[in-house]
C-alpha cells in the first residue's frame, strides 16, 4: 500500500511540474516588447516538403534588443520564411535584404502592456486549474486506496503532502507570473 501512495504521490508532482513547464512556454510567446528569439519557437517553414521548425534551417539571434535576425542557411528558403512568420500570426512584420530577415519589435503601447499582463495572468490562472485538477485526481485515488484498506492515518497524510505540493506549486506559478509582468510593464 505504501507503494501505491508514493506512487501517486510522485505522479501528482509530474503532473504539477508539467503545469508549470508548460506555463513557462506559454509564457515566453507572451512578448514584453524586447526581442526574443524564443518567440518564433512556433514558427514552422516548409522545407524539402516538410513542415521544419525555423530554428532547424535557419539561425535567429537578437543583435539589439529590439531586433531579431533570422540568418537562413540557404538563401533560397527567403520568402518561405518570411511567409512563415507573416502566417504564423505573431504581429511580426519580417523585413529581407537578399541575406538576413530582420524583424523589428514594435514598442508597446501602455494599453497593449496591460492586455499581455492580463493574458499573463490567465496564462497562471490556467496552469493553477491544471494543478488543482492534479490534486482532485491524487486526492480521489487516495480516498479509493482507503476503501481498500490503506489507513485512514496514513491517507491523511499522503493527502497533506498533496496539498502542501498544491501550495508550493501555486507560489511558483504566481512567482513566474509577477516576474513576467514585471518584465512587460517596465519600459
Amino acid at each position: 500500500m505504501q507503494e501505491e501512495v508514493e506512487f501517486i504521490l510522485d505522479h501528482c508532482k509530474e503532473k504539477m511540474a508539467a503545469a508549470v513547464e508548460h506555463l513557462e512556454k506559454e509564457l515566453v510567446h507572451i512578448r514584453a516588447g524586447k526581442a526574443n528569439p524564443a518567440m518564433l519557437d512556433g514558427v514552422h517553414v516548409e522545407y524539402y516538403g516538410s513542415q521544419t521548425p525555423l530554428n532547424q534551417v535557419a539561425n535567429v539571434s537578437t543583435p539589439d534588443a529590439r531586433t531579431i535576425a533570422v540568418q537562413p542557411w540557404e538563401k533560397n528558403l527567403i520568402p518561405q520564411i518570411e511567409k512563415a512568420i507573416q502566417n504564423a500570426n505573431l504581429g511580426l512584420n519580417p523585413d529581407n535584404n537578399g541575406e538576413i530577415i530582420r524583424i523589428n519589435i514594435p514598442v508597446l503601447t501602455e494599453e497593449r502592456r496591460r492586455g499581455l499582463v492580463k493574458q499573463a495572468h490567465q496564462e497562471g490562472e490556467n496552469a493553477k486549474v491544471s494543478v488543482r485538477g492534479a490534486r482532485k485526481d491524487s486526492n480521489d485515488s487516495l480516498k479509493k486506496l482507503q476503501k481498500d484498506g490503506l489507513s485512514e492515518d496514513i491517507e491523511k497524510d499522503a493527502e497533506a503532502e498533496v496539498q502542501k505540493m498544491t501550495d508550493e506549486f501555486g507560489k511558483k506559478i504566481d512567482a513566474l507570473v509577477q516576474a513576467k509582468e514585471e518584465d512587460i510593464m517596465t519600459i
